[in-house]
C-alpha cells in the first residue's frame, strides 16, 4: 500500500539523490498523523463545547483524583503554558463554572484550582468522545501492532519529556 509520504520520498530521492531522505519516511508520517489527530481532537471537543486548551486543563484536574484540584503551578507543568496564560485560562474556566479557586490551606498566599461537578461532567464526556475518535483512527491496527507502535513512539518522545 502506497501513501502520500511514499510519493514525497520518491520525488526527493529523484530530485536530490545526494541526500538521505529516510527520516522523512517516519517523521512526515508522524507529522501527517498529528494533523489528523488534531482535527479529531477538535471535533471531539467541539461536540462538548470545549476548546482543546479547556480539555487539557479540565482533564489535568480530573486525573489528579479526588478532590480534583491542583495548584496553578502544577497545572503549568502539566499543560506546558506560561503563568500568565494559565491565569487567563483559569479565569475563563471559572467564568463558565467548570473550575473554582480555593485558598491553599498549606500556603496562605496560594490558591488551589478545583474542578466543579460541571467541569468534571464536561471532561468525562469529552474524553469519551475523544477515545471514540482515536479508536476509529487505530481500527486497522491489531492489538499487537498498537502496542509495538506505542513502544516505538515512546522511544522517540521520551527524551523530549525529560528536557
Amino acid at each position: 500500500m502506497e501513501d502520500e509520504v511514499d510519493r514525497l520520498v520518491a520525488a526527493w530521492r529523484r530530485e536530490r539523490p545526494d541526500l538521505d531522505v529516510e527520516p522523512l519516511e517516519v517523521l512526515s508520517r508522524v507529522s501527517r498523523l498529528a494533523r489528523h489527530l488534531d482535527r479529531a481532537r477538535r471535533q471531539a471537543f467541539a461536540e462538548h463545547q470545549l476548546e482543546p486548551w479547556e480539555f487539557d486543563v479540565l482533564t489535568a484536574l480530573r486525573r489528579a483524583g479526588t478532590p480534583y484540584q491542583l495548584s496553578p503551578g502544577q497545572l503549568l507543568t502539566q499543560t506546558l503554558v506560561t503563568s500568565g496564560t494559565m491565569t487567563n485560562r483559569i479565569d475563563r474556566l471559572a467564568k463558565k463554572g467548570f473550575v473554582e479557586r480555593l485558598p491553599d490551606p498549606s500556603d496562605r498566599r496560594g490558591v488551589l484550582v478545583r474542578l466543579t461537578p460541571a467541569g468534571r461532567d464536561h471532561a468525562d464526556s469529552a474524553l469519551a468522545g475523544l477515545l471514540a475518535q482515536e479508536r476509529a483512527i487505530l481500527a486497522d491496527l491489531s492489538p499487537t501492532q498498537r502496542r509495538d507502535l506505542a513502544a516505538l513512539l515512546r522511544a522517540l518522545t521520551a527524551p523530549f519529556d525529560n528536557l
